[in-house]
């Protein structure tokens, strides 16, 4: 079955997130994901923390931009994760948003170039390989980790943020999974798992390839409204989501499912007043609904 998960936003300060991490771990949520916005709090000590404040919890990050990090760094960081943590951590890596990295002067002028060799050389230091390297942006000389992650039963798997046709296509053919926006229809999904396969077939790649999608969902009343909200603060008209009670957010989360997502991740409004019992409701609500109608279906 697909996993379900819940996004702590990152709207709420730092010290909040060790009681939402705790609570989704305490409820037995699959995954709480947490974003790197600029210029909130950082995406590495955030994921390190909730992890260790939990005991069962996958924690993601998505997503790291990738023009922050050098791709050794990153690597060193998301190496040591998953030496304490086995098995819990999911990494995330993107473009960024180009006015964010514009701000810091880290504005690539091909992302789409910085994106594949990054990609490519942080999949290979997690596998253990060592490289030399002379790209465009990504240049090392004869480095190694000396602690790679555990390669059992394979590397740990890295994610890729990705919007448009060109990005859907390099993510399948670089990452081991691609997360989808907040606000994407099954369509966009079944788009999503298509691109990604080709690019997975061009550069003759076998195996699943993982789709996560963010699902907006609203708790409580005026829903439709709370949704327009969040559309008009990320410059959208309009925001795909769901509003009503758990057997609505399920029927949204099935629908997903149906078009390829392999992990449905709850997203909470922008002005969610308690996140906890958010990602409670995800798990100890959502969750079971989800299970039963697809045990249902199942031949």
């Amino acid at each position: 079955m697909a996993t379900i998960g819940a996004v702590s936003p990152p709207s709420l300060p730092p010290e909040r997130l060790r009681s939402v991490a705790r609570a989704a771990d305490a409820a037995g949520l699959d995954e709480l994901w947490l974003w790197e916005d600029c210029f909130r709090e950082g995406g590495i000590a955030s994921l390190a923390a909730a992890l260790a404040w939990t005991e069962h919890l996958r924690v993601g990050i998505g997503v790291l931009p990738v023009p922050l990090r050098n791709v050794a760094l990153a690597a060193m960081e998301v190496s040591s994760l998953h030496r304490m943590f086995p098995g819990r951590p999911i990494v995330g890596i993107g473009h960024g948003v180009q006015d964010w990295m514009a701000q810091v002067g880290a504005k690539p002028a091909s992302p789409i170039t910085l994106f594949r060799e990054y990609a490519t050389t942080l999949r290979a230091l997690l596998a253990g390989d060592r490289l030399s390297v002379e790209g465009r942006y990504v240049q090392l000389v004869d480095v190694a980790l000396d602690w790679p992650p555990a390669a059992q039963p394979a590397p740990p798997a890295i994610h890729a943020a990705a919007t448009g046709p060109r990005s859907l296509r390099l993510a399948g053919e670089v990452a081991d999974g691609t997360i989808l926006t907040g606000g994407s229809t099954p369509d966009d999904v079944r788009r999503a798992v298509d691109l990604a396969a080709e690019g997975r077939a061009a550069a003759g790649r076998t195996g699943a390839h993982l789709i996560t999608v963010y699902l907006p969902v609203v708790i409580g009343p005026n829903g439709a409204e709370r949704l327009r909200a969040d559309a008009a603060h990320y410059g959208e008209s309009e925001l795909f989501g769901v509003s009503g009670d758990a057997a609505a957010v399920a029927e949204g989360v099935d629908a997903l499912i149906d078009a390829g997502a392999t992990s449905v991740v709850l997203q909470p409004t922008l002005d969610e007043p308690d996140v906890e019992s958010f990602v409670e409701f995800a798990a100890a609500e959502v969750r079971p609904l989800v299970a039963a109608s697809r045990a249902a279906g199942a031949p």
